[in-house]
């Protein structure tokens, strides 16, 4: 077990290193958290984290499989509480689109290209991508849009709105208007 400067010890350390490090993700880039940080963060030595990362990308990979984690879930919530196939469409949308504003590090850690090898995903973020496309792409698929092409279209729009909101390049209510007229007019008349 490991111990801190005030001598308390932690009986989760995995737990309380990943809840600090998503606590720093809160408040800025994944690039400018590091071990010794979580470390203080959590209170524990400043050698504790390696007991549970193997090294600084070993964290970037957490922050990235938590941050997908409460993406695909605040995704799934929203098409499930739907009334409707539309709805659900826009829901899950709106959803994604917040969630790239409202927790903008998160996003851009999970998409990271250095963290997130397009094509080599994790044993742990593989599943959630997958579960995030077929949220997307069934919830395209019941409004109607059923195409692959379709379906990268919806993920493409709320992704980009989300990204260019979250830069502050236009205010969430603006992107959010755009976001559910662009896929109201994506579907099939």
């Amino acid at each position: 077990m490991s111990s801190s400067r005030s001598g308390y010890h932690h009986g989760d350390l995995a737990h309380a290193l990943e809840a600090a490090a998503m606590q720093l993700l809160a408040e800025k880039p994944a690039q400018e958290i590091s071990l010794r940080e979580v470390a203080r963060a959590a209170d524990v030595s400043h050698n504790a984290p390696y007991h549970h990362f193997a090294d600084r990308r070993g964290l970037m990979k957490v922050l990235a499989e938590r941050s997908m984690a409460d993406l695909t879930a605040a995704v799934r919530t929203a098409i499930a509480s739907a009334a409707d196939p539309v709805a659900a469409l826009v829901s899950g949308g709106t959803a994604y689109l917040r969630f790239a504003v409202e927790y903008p590090h998160g996003f851009d850690v999970m998409y990271d290209p250095t963290v997130c090898i397009p094509g080599e995903p994790s044993d742990t973020m593989a599943p959630l991508i997958a579960e995030l496309e077929q949220l997307l792409g069934s919830a395209s698929a019941a409004a109607g849009l059923d195409s692959d092409e379709d379906v990268l279209g919806v993920w493409g729009l709320v992704h980009g709105l989300g990204t260019l909101c979250a830069a502050g390049h236009f205010s969430l209510d603006a992107a959010l208007r755009a976001g559910e007229a662009a896929l109201r007019r994506m579907l099939p008349r």
